[in-house]
Parts: C-alpha cells; structure tokens; sequence
C-alpha cells in the first residue's frame, strides 16, 4: 500500500468511481475535489470503521460534559452544594 493520497475532480471521479472503489478495496484512500478544494474521501472500510470506533471510545461520559450548561439557573451549584452538604 502506498502512503500517497490520489486526488479526483469531481467530474473525473464520478466518470472513475468503480476505480476509485476498487482502490479502496485494495487498501488506498483518494480524495475528490470541487474547484480545487477537498470535498470528500473515500477510504479503505476498515480504517473508516477503526476512526470510528475510536472516536466511540474516546468520547465516553467526558463528551457530555458541559452539554446542560444554560439550563441551570444562576446559583444552581451554589445550592447543590449545600444539598450535598446536609447528607455529609
């Protein structure tokens, strides 16, 4: 497998897409282009598959931190603290 990333145009990949399929299945990424500018990938299943779980684990509990913020009230902690102190 090389390590180098084929870029299409847009035109160009849809003429080519059952290439840049086989590609793919072989092991390599290509990346298609609008106007010179990267618009899409397509990569190997499984690395797509190994990003993703990846992303999965990481995030875990952490990625819900701060998700409630604004639907609390002003001095909400304040008076959760004091909750929390009358069962210690």
């Amino acid at each position: 497998m090389s390590s180098t990333i084929t870029e299409y145009g847009l035109e160009q990949a849809r003429a080519r897409l059952p290439h840049i399929a086989a590609e793919a299945v072989a092991g390599y990424s290509s990346v298609i282009t609008r106007h010179g500018k990267a618009v899409a990938a397509v990569v190997p299943m499984g690395q797509w598959q190994a990003q993703q779980s990846q992303k999965i684990r990481a995030a875990g509990l952490l990625s819900l931190r701060g998700t409630g913020r604004g639907l609390w009230p002003q001095g909400a902690g304040q008076a959760v603290d004091e909750l929390r102190q009358e069962w210690t």
